[in-house]
């Protein structure tokens, strides 16, 4: 298992939202019992079975990096952080549900992840829009999950769900809504298991065997965004 080729997959998301949590339950398919704030950076890793059930099939590891959530805009925060976004193969976005203000905040963790915004001259954000261009040359796979699915009242679900929808076609990334205290939401041959390897294997397939930019996963829409409300301008 040693020889095993791997990838590495960035956790991302505000202080809260479950990215510990998650982590634990893709790599040890437990809940996480005494889940605690993670300092720093915190890595677990999974095997995926790349291409499963066809004779490509190969097994990888998978390092999950959580990063620490502090959206801070201290210089010194993001410097600290700058060393973990360093040869990453894909990103997964995680946002609490419950929490509108996690998920826009969503932008900003990216921006900072595919443009290393820690050097003096950052990312251009300015009057709560960025502008998308700036990660057309750098695209990684991405995944969107959002946590705390269970919390949120069935009266409240329909208007949630929309506006994941518009997060998932932002971002050009599917979309997993979960509980991450219970591990039947990626129970084998559900839809958010389907959706969870499909990603793996994308950021294995750009990693170890793409090399056309035209097939990386990425921003590709050039239309700016405005996060404060969620729609486009």
């Amino acid at each position: 298992m040693a020889s095993l080729d791997r990838v590495k997959v960035l956790v991302l998301g505000d202080s809260g939202v479950g990215k510990s949590s998650l982590v634990h339950l893709l790599c040890q398919n437990q809940v996480l019992g005494n889940p605690s704030w993670t300092v720093g950076c915190s890595v677990d890793v999974r095997v995926q079975d790349y291409k499963e059930g066809t004779p490509e099939e190969k097994a990888y590891y998978i390092e999950l990096w959580d990063v620490g959530g502090s959206i801070g805009s201290a210089s010194s925060v993001k410097s600290t952080r700058a060393v973990f976004y360093n040869s990453v193969n894909g990103i997964i976005l995680v946002h609490d549900l419950t929490n509108k203000k996690s998920s826009q905040n969503l932008y900003r963790w990216s921006l900072e992840a595919l443009n290393k915004d820690s050097s003096p001259t950052g990312v251009i954000v300015s009057n709560g829009e960025y502008d998308r261009e700036q990660f057309a040359e750098n695209p990684v796979p991405l995944l969107l999950i959002g946590t705390k699915f269970d919390q949120i009242p069935e009266t409240k679900r329909s208007e949630v769900l929309t506006r994941t929808a518009f997060l998932s076609e932002d971002f050009n990334a599917e979309e997993i809504n979960l509980d991450c205290t219970n591990p039947r939401y990626l129970a084998a041959g559900t839809s958010n298991a389907v959706k969870l390897s499909r990603f793996f294997d994308k950021v294995i397939e750009k990693r170890y065997f793409t090399r056309d930019p035209s097939q990386m996963t990425g921003f590709t829409d050039r239309k700016r965004f405005n996060f404060k409300s969620l729609h486009y301008d």
